[in-house]
């Protein structure tokens, strides 16, 4: 596998890169602190093609694909992990699950909206009962006539209350737990779609999380997604992209977490010496820098992969696991460096700590990225090493 960037993706890192150091870092801070949702950046990131990364130019995106969207939210997150976690729920779910499961009118209805950043998408996947499993899934969708009555409610929906299209799964078989579920596209302005309360997080705050209700609310037939009891598969085939577009956001995060314990060891002086020169502090930053590589490397692969249209489960899920973790554990011991001040709002590591600990959570908690790997595993050695 070549890790080597070539031209194309050297300048698409770099016009990411300077959006972020420029546009979005001149109110990243004041966005966080008071939880508020910049409009305007997610407008500039559609004029610069950002929100039509998978999507194909003839919908009006750039068909840049996995690698190049991973390598966008790397270089957001560094700057405002908020920002990224609306790309990628945008790029990997609710774009990527059109142009692949919906019919032409659906894609040439909503791709080039989604991609020009006239509208914004969702993915309301979560239910109170439902998170980790969403064979639990109780929002339901009954046909009548042609349209389908949604009733039932969903968690946890980045940018809910923003978006302009929604990806939601229903259950229209009540009896059939892993065929019983499908999909559909939501406008907010159908009747019976309301947007519920917004979550107070921990972090993540410049992104909004809200609940999304819906009461007999009306869906046309049209907007169904691939067919009836689709939406298991719908719903897994997106998520191995959704958790390429995390693992990445740790990538930032983390490389944004190493660059403050550098810059702050290099100018703090205690017992008469930088503490950069104690052999304490290089053991640190050498293992963190490790930790960060190993998962860009990991990542690289899974977004390669994907790409290349291989089955890419198993390496998606890898670099989920690592990445997030390793993040965790790398803005642990960048505060740690810190000290005192590092627990404070002052310094930018205390929101990366924050930040990070929604990675090994959401789109797929750490124990579930395990029962993946493990499955996938073991299957291979199922074929070569039978009973």
């Amino acid at each position: 596998m070549n890790y080597q960037l070539n031209e194309e993706e050297k300048m698409l890192q770099k016009t990411a890169a300077d959006f972020a150091n420029k546009s979005l870092a001149a109110v990243a801070v004041e966005s966080n602190e008071k939880g508020e949702f910049q409009d305007d950046i997610y407008k500039q990131l559609g004029k610069l093609g950002f929100l039509g990364m998978t999507v194909p130019e003839k919908y009006g995106g750039v068909d840049f694909g996995n690698f190049c969207l991973a390598l966008s939210i790397e270089q957001i997150s560094r700057v405002c992990a908020s920002t990224a976690v609306a790309i990628s729920v945008h790029n990997s779910l609710t774009n990527w699950v059109i142009l692949n499961f919906g019919s032409a009118e659906t894609r040439e209805k909503y791709l080039p909206l989604l991609a020009s950043g006239e509208v914004l998408g969702a993915y309301a996947l979560t239910e109170s009962n439902a998170g980790s499993d969403i064979g639990a899934i109780q929002t339901s969708a009954v046909r009548e006539g042609d349209n389908y009555i949604l009733n039932g409610s969903k968690l946890f929906v980045s940018t809910g209350d923003k978006a302009g299209v929604v990806i939601v799964f229903a259950r229209t078989d009540t009896e059939n737990r892993k065929r019983g579920l499908s999909a559909f596209v939501v406008e907010p302005d159908f009747p019976g779609f309301s947007v519920g309360k917004p979550e107070k997080k921990m972090g993540l705050k410049a992104s909004s999380t809200v609940e999304l209700v819906f009461e007999d609310c009306v869906v046309p037939v049209a907007n169904l997604l691939a067919e009836e009891g689709k939406g298991m598969l719908i719903a897994l085939s997106a998520l191995d992209g959704g958790r390429i577009g995390i693992a990445s956001q740790a990538l930032g995060i983390g490389q944004a977490a190493l660059d403050e314990a550098v810059k702050f060891a290099r100018g703090r002086v205690q017992f008469g010496r930088k503490i950069i020169d104690f052999q304490s502090t290089k053991w640190k930053i050498a293992e963190m820098a490790t930790k960060l590589e190993a998962s860009r490397l990991l990542v690289y692969n899974a977004a390669r992969l994907r790409d290349s249209g291989d089955i890419s489960t198993k390496h998606v899920s890898m670099a989920k696991l690592f990445a997030t973790r390793a993040v965790n554990e790398i803005v642990y011991d960048s505060l740690q460096i810190h000290g005192g001040v590092g627990y404070t709002s002052e310094f930018l590591i205390e929101r990366l700590f924050r930040d990070a600990r929604a990675l090994e959570i959401y789109e797929g908690t750490s124990e579930v990225q395990k029962l993946v790997i493990s499955r996938e595993v073991i299957k291979e050695y199922d074929r070569i090493l039978p009973d």
